[in-house]
């Protein structure tokens, strides 16, 4: 039986997809929500796997009509978001979602659907060990790195609002506890 809610939340570069990846890989039962975006598809995204595409009009046209759990407008005309529709497919499925969400975002969720979920927080072990990971991807400009970081500074003063805080000092440790925290989640109530 589905109906319940996992909420994983984190700064830009603290292991985050990683962790979620390997949590919906030991065979619990999850499925991961696809958030609605109004940008457009990159490379070989395509509209209901990655992405749910919508354009910017469609996308404000949902927020009036109250169809969207939780959305951001991350820069002017740039759009994410929860579709209330997507986590009640996978609930009809029954099966429990789980969600990568900004810390704002995530708490919004926590509060809707209280006990019904659980938020977790990836945290890094230090600002300072963040930047090195994202100066090792080397996907982003120093300018780009130090925006994210400054952003992760403010989204960790979120943490303490979650339910559960995991530090990914050691990445293998951190998807265990997370798995753990998870599976004891489900199987209580």
């Amino acid at each position: 039986m589905g109906g319940k809610l996992i909420i994983i939340s984190a700064p830009s570069g603290s292991g985050k997809s990683t962790i979620i990846s390997y949590v919906l890989s030991q065979g619990v039962n999850l499925q991961f929500s696809i958030s609605a975006t109004s940008r457009t598809p990159r490379g070989n995204e395509r509209h209901g796997v990655e992405y749910y595409f919508l354009s910017g009009d469609d996308f404000r046209t949902k927020i009036r009509n109250g169809e969207f759990l939780e959305y951001e407008e991350v820069y002017p005309g740039l759009y994410y978001g929860t579709l209330k529709s997507e986590i009640n497919r996978i609930f009809a499925e029954g099966k429990n979602v789980i969600l990568d969400l900004d810390v704002v975002g995530g708490c919004n969720v926590r509060n809707y659907y209280g006990d019904k979920s659980l938020s977790i927080f990836i945290q890094p072990p230090s600002v300072n060990e963040l930047k090195k990971r994202l100066e090792a991807r080397g996907t982003d400009t120093p300018e780009t790195i130090d925006k994210r970081v400054s952003k992760a500074k403010a989204e960790m003063e979120y943490a303490s609002l979650f339910d559960k805080i995991i530090i990914n000092d050691n990445l293998e440790n951190a998807q265990q506890q997370t798995l753990l925290t998870v599976k004891n989640f489900l199987k209580s109530q």
